[in-house]
């Protein structure tokens, strides 16, 4: 059985008032089929774990938090709409963690590209 469908189709519902978070999620499912996905709701977002580690997690406003490698942070955040991620205004959660602004990301190849460095990250924790 497909895990993927299993949660698509058991995953939450998209709840009121614009929250963009459900689409940009099935738009990572639709883009890492192979992968056994989890859906978290953790710190206002719903993230997405692989083996039971956070790769991405999406924001209510379209928004994308993504984990990648340390080593790679200072070239990935001189991409459009990267930023620091932070956890409330001013707090910086540190290298390898980077918002990424919803405004950029209405391409499934602009989406990938921040999804491989997601699972590059996740692969070398391995």
């Amino acid at each position: 059985m497909n895990k993927n469908k299993e949660l698509k189709d058991g995953g939450m519902p998209t709840p009121a008032g614009g929250d963009q978070s459900r689409e940009l999620l099935d738009r990572v499912r639709s883009l890492q089929p192979d992968q056994n996905l989890r859906e978290v709701r953790m710190f206002g977002v719903l993230a997405l774990m692989v083996n039971d580690a956070m790769t991405v997690a999406a924001h209510k406003n379209g928004s994308l938090l993504v984990r990648v490698d340390p080593a790679e942070d200072a070239a990935l955040l001189d991409k459009p709409g990267a930023a620091r991620a932070e956890m409330g205004t001013g707090c910086s959660m540190g290298e390898g963690w980077i918002r990424v602004d919803g405004s950029v990301l209405g391409s499934d190849a602009t989406l990938a590209t921040w999804l491989e460095a997601a699972m590059r990250h996740h692969r070398k924790g391995k």
